[in-house]
């Protein structure tokens, strides 16, 4: 299902249509997020190539909207062609809303799509100043362990269910009708906005 945030935003999948807004959300982190989320100050550029080549590879990004706008996501990327046994996850959350369980709710909802995709290991690096993602990755249960000044989580994904598919079944099918009626309602706005006599 959606998840209806105390900030009155909801979790739901970011469909490929809706890469811009992928795009835009990557291009508003502020420099400290965008060093986290990516390990490093990338460009402006290379934020809109990396966008590019998302949703191509076989790579599930839930969001979190606030208002209509994605204000933070989570991206579940496999490791490897096929059905992969390993994937990465990054997540990204604009410095508004961080310290909200924003981080939380999307992390739980990429693990439990990399649980319905046969996916043992999940992969998070992070920073070694992160502390937020560290702390993220130890509540839900990941063994982090030092690298060269970075931090790699692993958490092993459970077996799907038939209950877990159908948890991800109708929160797709969800988000889906909601995006689509947001879309409908931002294109009404102009149109009814042309019809006030005021």
């Amino acid at each position: 299902m959606q998840e209806p945030l105390a900030d009155g935003g909801m979790i739901r999948k970011v469909w490929i249509a809706e890469a811009a807004r992928y795009r835009d959300h990557l291009l508003r982190l502020d420099q400290d997020s965008r060093h986290s989320r990516f390990g490093g100050g990338m460009s402006d550029d290379f934020i809109r190539n990396y966008v590019s080549t998302t949703f191509g590879l076989n790579s599930v990004v839930h969001g979190f909207f606030a208002d209509g706008v994605l204000r933070g996501a989570a991206e579940l990327r496999p490791l490897g062609p096929g059905f992969a046994r390993e994937g990465e996850a990054a997540l990204s959350i604009e410095a508004d809303w961080q310290s909200h369980g924003i981080g939380s709710a999307l992390l739980g909802r990429t693990l439990l799509a990399a649980r319905n995709r046969g996916i043992k290991t999940l992969h998070m690096a992070c920073l070694a100043n992160n502390r937020r993602m560290q702390e993220l990755a130890r509540k839900f249960a990941a063994e982090l362990s030092f690298d060269f000044g970075d931090v790699v989580g692993e958490v092993a994904a459970a077996r799907p269910t038939p209950l877990s598919v159908l948890r991800e079944l109708v929160a797709d099918n969800y988000g889906f009708a909601t995006a689509v009626l947001n879309v409908q309602s931002r294109l009404l706005k102009p149109s009814m906005q042309a019809q006030d006599p005021r």
